[in-house]
């Protein structure tokens, strides 16, 4: 089911992400830390208070079509990411839009987040890069929940490509506002360690994806075979 939403991303935007993996754009940003092959820098927000972030970094012996399809699959992802409590297609206002829950630790609140996002497939020299446009949107249609806070300032973008072996080249941007008084030592952590600890699982999960749809058709399968009984 598509989740694109008409209007939302410009074609200056999806350029501008998928020039990031050769020439990144890290003028006037802080380098922030490097950690199991992944760079990430970061820019303060003067408005917030808080930090965006650029990452870098490869994933090893997954192809970047597979990353991009294990990118998309809000179905898989609840079975591989744990801090996923909640991860659907909503329809509001005639469009069709990711709601995500995200588990905080105790006493935090959890998180949600109502998003729209696009699927690009672009081509630079000669070879193709999937760009993932991701915006937070905000419709009466998803009101916010009783102890839970919304995060209605929301940005991501991702290009992934080959790293000309067997592998996949990745860029990140991101940028939320998780808003209340969240500790600072969380934030750090959440950059420094969660967003390498993301791309690991990631790229465990892109190697389990075979298996995942082998399963899901055998299980249509049997499903339409009992309906037919």
């Amino acid at each position: 089911m598509t989740t694109e939403v008409l209007g939302l991303f410009t074609d200056s935007d999806f350029e501008c992400t998928l020039l990031e993996l050769d020439v990144p754009d890290i003028e006037g940003w802080e380098f922030f830390v490097e950690s199991h092959g992944v760079t990430i820098y970061r820019l303060y927000n003067e408005t917030s208070g808080l930090y965006q972030y650029k990452v870098y970094g490869e994933l090893d012996d997954v192809l970047p079509s597979v990353c991009a399809e294990v990118y998309m699959d809000l179905e898989y992802r609840k079975q591989w990411d744990s801090f996923a409590k909640v991860l659907e297609v909503r329809e509001c206002e005639d469009n069709h839009l990711v709601y995500w829950e995200v588990n905080f630790p105790f006493p935090l609140w959890n998180r949600d987040y109502l998003y729209g996002r696009e699927l690009k497939v672009m081509e630079k020299n000669g070879q193709k890069v999937w760009i993932v446009l991701a915006k937070s949107i905000v419709s009466p249609s998803v009101p916010e929940a009783s102890g839970i806070v919304r995060v209605d300032d929301y940005l991501q973008s991702a290009a992934l490509s080959s790293n000309g072996k067997s592998g996949t080249k990745a860029f990140m941007k991101y940028y939320d506002n998780p808003k209340g008084n969240i500790p600072k030592w969380l934030i750090n952590w959440a950059a420094k360690t969660g967003v390498p600890q993301f791309l690991t699982m990631m790229q465990a999960a892109c190697r389990e994806y075979p298996k995942f749809l082998k399963e899901k058709t055998i299980c249509t399968k049997d499903d339409a075979k009992e309906s037919k009984d």
